[in-house]
């Protein structure tokens, strides 16, 4: 059985499509727009723009994990999975209380240098990667974010801090920034 290509310059490109798009947002954001609650969320536009930088730092520590358990027998990674599905009730509630307070240290002045390092490491690691390594996958915390599924392969940890920031772009209550 062939393994499936993958796709470096896609994955690739939609790293520097996020790169792109939040620098916009940055520069569109008002001065009263910040503090503005976003929409389905509690947080405020400037917690919800470092929740979706926070999308790309957990993706990053993914490729780590992906690093250890992808060349493991299922077994310790499933369990793993198992131990942070159990977890799910407090890491949401420290996820959400994380992004109140983590936006005020990597707030609208920092977080886009943030998100820039992030991606640039993402980008380095990308360009590293074997298709050995893209062959590999993990079990993951499916119900920690929709997502995560119950297995994910290396392109899906690429893939995954686009979908979450496309997902919460749509729920940022800035004027002038609605995708079309």
């Amino acid at each position: 059985m062939s393994q499936p290509q993958i796709d470096r310059e896609a994955l690739s490109a939609d790293l520097e499509r996020v790169r792109h798009d939040f620098h916009r947002l940055l520069a569109a954001t008002g001065d009263e727009e910040w503090a503005t609650r976003s929409n389905g969320t509690r947080w405020t536009n400037e917690e919800l723009l470092f929740h979706m930088v926070f999308g790309y730092m957990i993706a990053q520590k993914l490729l780590v994990l992906m690093r250890l358990f992808g060349r493991l027998p299922a077994g310790p990674s499933r369990a793993y999975a198992g131990l942070l599905n159990a977890t799910t009730r407090p890491f949401d509630v420290i996820n959400f209380y994380g992004s109140r307070v983590a936006a005020k240290v990597y707030n609208r002045r920092r977080m886009g240098a943030k998100l820039d390092r992030v991606i640039g490491s993402m980008q380095r690691s990308l360009r590293q990667q074997t298709d050995a390594d893209f062959a590999r996958g993990m079990h993951y915390p499916n119900r920690w974010d929709p997502y995560f599924h119950e297995y994910m392969t290396l392109t899906d940890i690429y893939r995954y801090p686009g979908q979450h920031y496309d997902h919460h772009r749509n729920q940022l209550t800035i004027n002038g920034t609605r995708q079309p």
